[in-house]
């Protein structure tokens, strides 16, 4: 604890209080707690939608490989009764393709973005926000003052919901335009290939380097504009999640073709954008970009021949 005060009230608490206490008066505990709940909040959002889909054998529309969740539900004989309470609280499918969305629909739409980046982006985060932890733990262990990791965390959740709120504009576009069905999966293998081939275009560009490179190294950056106020560590948290989503977003967009709630490519996109940060170069995301630019390219020329016309 940084006061004698501080000290003296937690001896009067009996000794696992007093442990308690000191835990949670240190700041990297407390970044880890919240980097873990607010994950696991978004990934059990996302458990609960596919669950009501998976009970009646709907998974497979969701995209690439989101059969595996029929097949698992149907041998562990999902109770359908669930299924139906599940249905209610969190809809996976929005009106049809080509209509517009009800107010409600939005709101259920922009809550699953919310959810989304609570759950892929986050962990990606973990680095940054472990770092300032640890920064204002050692300043605590010297009796200086030093803001919470909340508040950093706090900046940086506020920008990605920004980001929610755009995706959820964009796919009501794109649902509008009939390139999403119900389920939120893409209609069109042009659509899907032209996503993938763009964002690896962007996997390679120079302002993808410059934003990952950043996220990779956050003690310079807090080093170099550390503060002890909470609006500052506010505005240090928001410009982290500028740079994240400057690093992430065209990845994000590959959602919009494999199929917005497909959580297979959720949990793959997820550890390759974590795994960017985790390195200090940027072979990983080059490789990416050539990956996703050669498999968008495949199913573009696959789109294109299947509706070029064949002699007879």
């Amino acid at each position: 604890m940084a006061s004698g005060t501080d000290e003296h009230a937690l001896m009067s608490l009996t000794p696992t209080a007093a442990r308690l206490g000191r835990r949670m008066g240190r700041p990297v505990p407390i970044a880890v707690a919240c980097l873990v709940v607010l994950t696991g909040l978004g990934w059990i959002f996302f458990a609960l939608m596919v669950a009501a889909r998976a009970g009646h054998g709907g998974t497979a529309a969701l995209g690439p490989g989101m059969r595996l969740f029929d097949l698992v539900a149907r041998g562990a004989g999902y109770d359908l009764a669930g299924s139906a309470v599940l249905e209610v609280l969190c809809r996976p499918t929005f009106g049809a393709a080509g209509a517009a969305w009800t107010a409600g629909e939005g709101a259920l739409v922009f809550l699953m973005w919310c959810a989304m980046t609570l759950a892929m982006m986050l962990p990606t985060a973990a680095g940054m926000i472990v770092t300032y932890a640890e920064i204002a733990d050692t300043a605590a262990r010297k009796g200086e003052p030093a803001v919470s990791p909340l508040i950093l965390t706090a900046g940086y959740v506020v920008v990605w919901l920004g980001f929610a709120a755009a995706a959820t504009l964009l796919q009501a576009a794109l649902t509008g335009a009939a390139l999403l069905d119900p389920a939120m999966a893409s209609t069109s293998s042009l659509f899907s290939g032209a996503i993938f081939a763009g964002a690896g275009a962007y996997q390679l560009s120079a302002l993808k380097r410059a934003c990952v490179t950043r996220c990779q190294r956050p003690f310079p950056f807090f080093f170099a504009n550390w503060s002890i106020e909470p609006r500052a560590i506010f505005g240090l948290g928001m410009r982290q999640g500028v740079y994240c989503v400057g690093c992430c977003w065209a990845a994000m967009m590959v959602m919009f073709a494999v199929g917005v709630m497909n959580v297979l490519w959720m949990a793959v996109l997820g550890a390759i954008m974590a795994a960017e940060k985790l390195t200090t170069t940027t072979r990983l995301s080059r490789i990416t970009g050539v990956v996703l630019v050669a498999v968008g390219g495949a199913v573009i020329v696959a789109a294109i021949a299947a509706h070029w016309p064949h002699p007879v």
